[in-house]
């Protein structure tokens, strides 16, 4: 072992690590465990060896060519990529095949759990690494008698390990989502010699072909754009205090979150939000199951290595999960924030940039891979509710927001280019038009009883959406008039709806939600609640119906729609269909692209009471519904910690209609056109493109 990794290491836990790293690097003399299992352990031991090395080299990337940087970042996750995953254990239906269906399944929990060494290691986390070392090796003498094992030992030391070192690893996901201190990321990008693309090795995650064309592409723009680019972005989230009557300046710290590749950017990013008051904090995406939501990917990110290896581990806390461990957990995530509050309360709220181009991903479905049991899903609806209350007890809501803002990834194609100058004046188009025809849409909805939206051709929603009675229409709206604040681009008018009354069928033939892909999603609704739901990704009606609750109501058994809305973009449906990249752009601008309809919370949960107006003096009201207002009674029953916007693209639209009290009907749209008087300058775009 290098000496430089004993020199990093406390006296406290050196002689612990140690020891485990020579004990694992035997397995590879050793005979004691019978095969297959042999062969799983010495490739566990190997990959342990190699991941030491790499995140060695990632912290001294100068060191090296960036032929070996690529050489060993390609050795370390070779196997997880799409051709080499058909025969890594970390794939669970490969080791099933051949460690059997008692251990396959937990012995590729294992296998991925302890890749996360190469993370601790290159974080300087030496008590991480050492406890998932130490781990591998209470497993491994547990096969060395394995005449009188039985899988539910494993099982047993899986549990009692997550359950004992709950307090060590997620107090460190905490801190690093606070404190600006906490990883190396923010040294990254604001230190490395960003003309040198060897500095993306830097992070140790994998870097593919599309994380070094970004990085190319930003050096060559000129430093103006690059700052002008970024003040899109940090002016957004200014704004969106200035909109809602924050005070940022008690605020200290902002997350950014952004796609590696994008440092030169986000350099010029930090040096603008230090000019608003704000340090940067820059964490990754959870390293370990413990700290992970399904298979989303929070902080920094490169290119999935394979998305089909995160959909098959989405769910490998059932292992462990059950109302001990769940009751473990919160006590341990109330400690910590207590202990971080101080950093907390300092947190402005997240900096996004998203990309969109990839590929949209439909998973297959594999019976090997881990699922949480009836009573886990109860379990984990149960945790995300009780954990928010955790967290909302220290972060205010009433003092935070956030800003969201797209770009695309080369693996969109050849007009990778030119897509994206044509994003970024998506991004930032005029607001004041936008402002003005949107206030004339508010004027016409703020009549309304309801709103109906009818599909035509392949999509056949019929859906029917009930306002809140306005008091004093002369100085109330139900409508929100969204600008390119919090998110970015322009533009929509949205609402949270009246949930009785609300119902009828919302469909979407094709669409791309939190990387997922949905085919045909249909969803019914009674009263504003979910009430039937289904999709055609998979030959049976089971698969289907499974997919969507565990991804869209994220295994509850129903949701409310928290919000109603008419995107107003039509620049950017343009641009879509000019390049063909309607079912590859995020719903951030999607969204903005046609009706859309969000199941979960509102737009406004956790901060209801905070008072809002348009531009033109309006205070908006519309921010609770039937589920919402439970909050005064009983904060579990108020909100679902989730929030999902589903849009019908202007293609799919028959027609949107304002019913007023009276009966009277108001066409918004028709045929995908809007026929509103005052609103028809959005059909332009649409005209000169003639779609």
């Amino acid at each position: 072992m290098d000496e430089r990794i004993c020199e990093q290491i406390g006296e406290d836990i050196r002689e612990r690590f140690t020891l485990s790293y020579e004990r694992i690097m035997e397995f590879q003399e050793e005979e004691t465990v019978a095969q297959p299992f042999l062969f799983y352990f010495r490739r566990l031991a190997e990959y342990l060896k190699d991941a030491l090395i790499y995140a060695e080299m990632t912290k001294h990337v100068t060191a090296y060519t960036q032929k070996e940087l690529e050489e060993w970042n390609r050795r370390i996750y070779g196997e997880l990529l799409p051709e080499g995953y058909v025969a890594s254990y970390a794939n669970p239906e490969y080791a099933e095949k051949t460690l059997g269906a008692e251990y396959g399944v937990i012995l590729s929990f294992v296998y991925t759990e302890v890749r996360g060494c190469l993370v601790y290691a290159r974080e300087n986390r030496w008590l991480e690494c050492t406890i998932f070392m130490e781990l591998l090796i209470e497993i491994y003498n547990l096969f060395e008698e394995q005449e009188e094992l039985q899988p539910q030992q494993v099982r047993k030391v899986l549990y009692y390990f997550y359950y004992d070192y709950c307090d060590v690893l997620v107090p460190a996901r905490v801190a690093e989502q606070y404190n600006p201190q906490a990883g190396s990321c923010v040294a990254i990008a604001e230190q490395a010699d960003l003309q040198d693309l060897r500095y993306l090795y830097s992070y140790g995650e994998y870097i593919s072909e599309y994380d070094l064309r970004t990085a190319r592409y930003l050096n060559e723009l000129p430093q103006e754009e690059i700052e002008a680019l970024a003040f899109t972005y940090t002016d957004g989230y200014r704004e969106g205090f200035q909109i809602a009557g924050i005070d940022l300046s008690k605020k200290q710290y902002v997350n950014l979150h952004y796609v590696i590749g994008q440092e030169r950017m986000i350099r010029a990013a930090i040096k603008q939000f230090r000019e608003l008051g704000l340090e940067p904090v820059i964490f990754r995406p959870a390293v370990s199951r413990i700290n992970q939501v399904q298979n989303r990917r929070n902080g920094i990110k490169a290119t999935s290595v394979n998305r089909q290896y995160e959909y098959d581990h989405r769910q490998d806390e059932g292992i462990y999960l059950d109302r001990n461990f769940m009751e473990r957990k919160l006590e341990v995530l109330a400690q910590v924030y207590e202990a971080e509050k101080a950093y907390v309360a300092g947190y402005a709220g997240p900096a996004v940039i998203e990309t969109f181009g990839e590929t949209p991903f439909e998973p297959i479905q594999k019976p090997a891979a881990i699922t949480l049991s009836k009573k886990q899903q109860e379990l984990s609806v149960e945790y995300r509710t009780q954990s928010s209350k955790i967290v909302n007890r220290y972060v205010n809501r009433e003092e935070y927001s956030f800003t969201i803002i797209a770009y695309p990834t080369p693996e969109i194609g050849d007009n990778f280019e030119e897509i994206f100058k044509e994003t970024v004046k998506v991004n930032t188009l005029d607001k004041k038009l936008y402002r003005n025809i949107q206030e004339v849409l508010i004027d016409e909805l703020n009549l309304a009883e309801s709103v109906k939206v009818f599909g035509e051709g392949k999509n056949h929603t019929d859906i029917q959406v009930m306002m809140h009675h306005l008091e004093h229409p002369e100085k109330e709206t139900n409508f929100e008039n969204c600008l390119a604040d919090v998110n970015i681009p322009v533009g929509e008018v949205f609402t949270s709806p009246r949930l009785t009354g609300t119902g009828g069928t919302l469909h979407v033939s094709e669409v791309f939600l939190n990387d997922l892909k949905y085919v045909d999603l249909e969803l019914q609704f009674k009263d504003g609640m979910v009430c039937g739901y289904t999709c055609k990704n998979f030959q049976t009606q089971e698969e289907n119906i499974r997919y969507v609750k565990e991804n869209l109501l994220l295994n509850r058994d129903t949701l409310p729609i928290g919000e109603f809305a008419i995107g107003t973009n039509t620049t950017a449906y343009v641009m879509a269909n000019k390049y063909q990249i309607v079912y590859k752009l995020p719903i951030l601008i999607v969204e903005k692209m046609g009706p859309h309809f969000a199941i979960g919370d509102t737009c406004y949960s956790y901060s209801e009471e905070n008072r809002l107006f348009n531009p033109d003096g309006k205070e908006i009201v519309a921010k609770d519904n039937e589920c919402s207002i439970l909050r005064k009674e009983d904060e579990s029953k108020a909100y679902f910690n989730c929030h999902t916007d589903i849009t019908i693209p202007y293609e799919e639209i028959g027609s949107i209609v304002s019913v007023h009290p009276d009966g009277t009907e108001v066409p918004i749209m028709e045929h995908g056109r809007f026929v509103l008087r005052g609103t028809e300058e959005l059909n332009r775009p649409l005209d000169e493109a003639n779609i």
